[in-house]
């Protein structure tokens, strides 16, 4: 019971923290402003997390499950197979209100965390967007092997352009190409892509 109770207080001080970062920033949200949100003694939050960093991880982690769930829930969704792909992998991503949190983890002095993050993202995605293929090629709309293996490599390209905002037309059209043919997909299957990013 005891660990039943510390988790729920670390899980509110995290939801506290979210709350506090999606409004002001990382850099500008102290720790003790989120301990005196949260009411509780400064040992109590270094009980949960050693330092701030910690707790950023701990709040990333938090909202790659609900990525994560996002994600599964599109697997039962009615949507053709390359729609579907690109909303699997769309739900894998932080929503707008979340930039200050992902701002945070681009930071240069998070590098480490940054890539460990995106290890994590990656191989929970690999089987949702593995399934979706395995439709898709069932439905003979997608055509190849080592599914595994290009689901995982379609979502590291996925990740490195889109995680850096600056990509021209040329660089969305040889996207769509790579991922059609890594895919076994015809010609222009994923091209309703361009009307999602412009």
């Amino acid at each position: 019971m005891k660990g039943d109770k510390g988790e729920k207080r670390k899980q509110e001080l995290l939801k506290i923290a979210y709350r506090l970062i999606i409004s002001k920033g990382y850099e500008e949200t102290s720790i003790d402003e989120i301990i005196a949100e949260a009411q509780i003694a400064k040992g109590t939050f270094y009980y949960h997390f050693k330092s701030k960093e910690e707790m950023l991880e701990a709040l990333i982690n938090m909202m790659i499950t609900e990525q994560t769930e996002r994600a599964k829930q599109v697997l039962s969704a009615p949507l053709p197979i390359p729609q579907k792909t690109v909303a699997v992998i769309t739900s894998l991503r932080p929503n707008s209100d979340e930039a200050t949190i992902q701002d945070a983890l681009n930071r240069k002095d998070n590098i480490a965390m940054h890539e460990k993050i995106n290890r994590r993202i990656i191989d929970e995605a690999v089987p949702i967007l593995s399934e979706v293929v395995a439709e898709g090629i069932a439905q003979g709309i997608l055509d190849c092997d080592n599914i595994n293996e290009r689901v995982r490599m379609i979502l590291i390209i996925s990740s490195d352009m889109f995680n850096h905002a600056s990509f021209t037309s040329a660089d969305i059209d040889v996207f769509i190409d790579t991922v059609e043919k890594i895919l076994g997909a015809k010609k222009d299957t994923f091209g309703f892509i361009r009307q999602l990013i412009r």
